[in-house]
């Protein structure tokens, strides 16, 4: 089935990413982080090319993620690391899932899981270090590291991680990354005291990786950077390469006189005769109705504007007296190596004062992923 839109993943870049990040963190071991659907772009494709590029780690947001990289057939250690009450542990400790612990209740409830299954659970207690999300604070710490000590000796868990996440990481000086630092120090020396001794100790995300060797630890967590975009605004990594291509074709080419109103509401009025062309990509594919007379679109070898309001399946651009025509390419955003000219989503993200996190995990169900490469 012809589709006009498409998602291209190039499963290589990924890879290369993974296996450059790795460098870049003096070769500590990567957690390649695949959840929301390896951030849009295919959580087992990607799963398998941050493996090919050396990750030894897989790291998902929830138990049903990991549970479908394991029906997959994929082996290598997985994190779940958000664990609302209620979740399926038991088919995680069945299925040999680290899980994530931020809450004494969540730790009691995976040692009743693993007592009845008859089976260790391994689980990894997260530190609230400062970011004031997830994980548990200073005052109750001790608490939940005794607990799972005593849950250890009993056989109930394997405590196999410590770990903890940085709040401002991408904003390199900022002065919360030392105290946080210093605070997950202080969170392992009290493991410690209790006799625990994980197999991983992690904070840093794709920005401490990159910029904060003191937080390498023993895993470092390659999130948006192993899909080729850097979460530090300004930061350039020599190397890395976007994965994903957001490319769709005209639908409709069609000349309108001066003064014509385009779109809903009419937010874009045309100065003169002119040529639209009709894309069929819209808010319900991921396109951010705010990109309305602001999102880039490479068009018939020039970088224009959307002009007018996006819809839900489509939007429109002013491409003046061009020869553009039904068929066309129009590419939202990728990889400038390979498409000169071409919006990265980064660009995107700039100019909707937003992250380009969102940009991708955005793209919606709707457009196919096309995966390229041998990853």
């Amino acid at each position: 089935m012809a589709h006009f839109a498409h998602a291209r993943v190039d499963l290589d870049a990924i890879a290369d990413n993974a296996r450059l990040l790795r460098e870049r963190a003096g070769g500590t071991p990567l957690m390649g982080v695949v959840k929301a659907d390896g951030y849009g772009h295919g959580m087992l494709p990607a799963a398998r090319a941050v493996l090919a590029g050396g990750a030894t780690w897989l790291g998902t947001a929830f138990i049903h993620e990991a549970l479908a990289l394991r029906e997959a057939g994929i082996t290598a250690p997985v994190l779940a690391w958000i664990v609302p009450p209620g979740e399926p542990v038991a088919a995680a400790i069945g299925a040999d899932i680290d899980l994530g612990v931020s809450d004494r209740a969540i730790l009691d409830e995976i040692v009743e899981a693993a007592r009845h299954l008859g089976r260790t659970a391994r689980v990894q207690l997260k530190a609230d270090t400062g970011l004031n999300r997830g994980g548990v604070g200073p005052a109750d710490w001790p608490q939940l590291v005794e607990a799972a000590a005593r849950a250890e000796d009993a056989g109930h868990v394997r405590v196999s991680g410590l770990w903890s996440h940085f709040a401002c990481a991408d904003e390199p000086g900022h002065p919360s990354i030392a105290r946080q630092l210093s605070a997950f120090h202080e969170a392992l020396e009290t493991a410690d005291k209790v006799g625990l001794t994980p197999e991983v100790r992690h904070i840093a995300n794709s920005a401490g990786l990159l910029t904060l060797p003191e937080a390498r630890f023993d895993l470092v967590r390659g999130g948006i950077a192993s899909y080729g975009l850097i979460p530090i605004p300004g930061y350039t990594v020599s190397g890395i390469r976007p994965a994903m291509t957001l490319r769709s074709r005209v639908a409709l080419a069609k000349r309108v006189p001066a003064d014509s109103g385009v779109s809903y509401g009419h937010r874009y009025v045309t100065e003169r005769e002119t040529t639209l062309a009709l894309v069929p990509l819209g808010y319900g594919d991921g396109v951010p109705r705010a990109a309305t007379n602001k999102g880039p679109v490479l068009l018939g070898g020039r970088r224009r504007t959307i002009a007018g309001t996006v819809c839900m399946d489509q939007f429109v651009v002013d491409v003046g007296d061009d020869p553009v025509r039904a068929g066309d390419d129009a590419i939202l955003f990728g990889d400038p190596s390979t498409d000169p000219g071409v919006p990265t989503a980064e660009d995107w993200a700039e100019i909707l004062d937003t992250i380009p996190y969102e940009i991708v995990t955005r793209v919606g169900a709707r457009v196919p992923r096309e995966y390229v490469g041998g990853a």
